[in-house]
């Protein structure tokens, strides 16, 4: 009667996400060291918690797999990137993001670099294709700031530093406690929507809330974003480059490669 049997229930069923208040997954539950005596039975139960680097990004953005795409076919992903974060292909050599908090702070900066980069490769191509088309009159995106507007150059450079304070405030107040700088309109007969940082979403931001579906199409979006933002900011640095070895513009560049590409290209600058 007084035997004692000692046992470990790992993996009883099949692993299945969670996600707590404060956006961590959980994983599986174990069950273990169940000792029984006569009368006397004891359950220890235990949740691990696997807290990487990167959690605490999304409670509506499904992570990638462990098969996902990597930068490098046959590598190994470091520890904190699993996944989590939106264009994560394990791309980290000099181990940047091994920080936690750097991390966040990284993964903020390339989400607004790239948002930035897409409007600005938007706005200098698009005014050069009214121009071409005639609509507007002598445009250059690099020598825009030379122009005479409606107001002089301090005052417009004070005016932009004001206000982009005040949002990059906002942003980084967000950033310290999520959640906080919230404008979504509040209803009584409507549950609120919590926003995750970098994703305001929202009636403002999101009105066809796209960011708030299933979590696989949430994450294939915000992939898209990140990657379109990743190529902008490498076109934006092409444009740059053009401008200043060959003073014509992107458009122009780009007609003058396919029009004879042996001699218009990157090492011509050199000529």
């Amino acid at each position: 009667m007084a035997s004692v049997a000692t046992m470990s229930i790992l993996n009883s069923a099949p692993p299945t996400r969670y996600t707590n208040k404060v956006n961590v997954p959980f994983m599986h539950r174990e069950v273990i060291n169940i000792s029984s005596s006569s009368k006397t039975f004891k359950i220890f139960s235990r949740l691990k918690n696997k807290v990487a680097a990167t959690k605490g990004v999304s409670a509506v953005c499904e992570p990638l797999p462990p098969d996902r795409p990597l930068w490098f076919p046959g590598s190994s992903p470091p520890p904190w990137l699993d996944g989590s974060l939106p264009g994560d292909f394990g791309f980290d050599p000099l181990g940047l993001g091994s920080d936690p908090e750097l991390l966040k702070w990284f993964a903020q900066a390339e989400l607004m670099h790239g948002r930035w980069a897409m409007l600005a490769v938007f706005g200098i191509l698009v005014p050069e294709v009214l121009q071409n088309l005639g609509f507007i009159d002598e445009f250059s995106w690099y020598t825009a700031g030379e122009k005479t507007y409606f107001a002089d150059t301090w005052t417009l450079f004070i005016t932009q530093m004001v206000l982009m304070g005040w949002v990059e405030g906002r942003r980084w107040a967000d950033m310290l406690n999520p959640g906080c700088v919230d404008i979504e309109p509040k209803y009584p007969t409507k549950k609120g929507y919590k926003p995750d940082v970098g994703y305001p979403g929202g009636l403002w931001f999101d009105p066809w809330m796209w960011g708030r579906g299933s979590p696989e199409p949430v994450m294939v979006l915000r992939t898209k974003e990140i990657k379109h933002g990743r190529l902008a900011m490498l076109a934006f640095v092409g444009f740059w480059f053009q401008a200043v070895y060959t003073g014509g513009s992107p458009l122009d560049n780009l007609m003058a490669h396919l029009a004879d590409p042996g001699h218009a290209n990157i090492f011509s600058v050199s000529t």
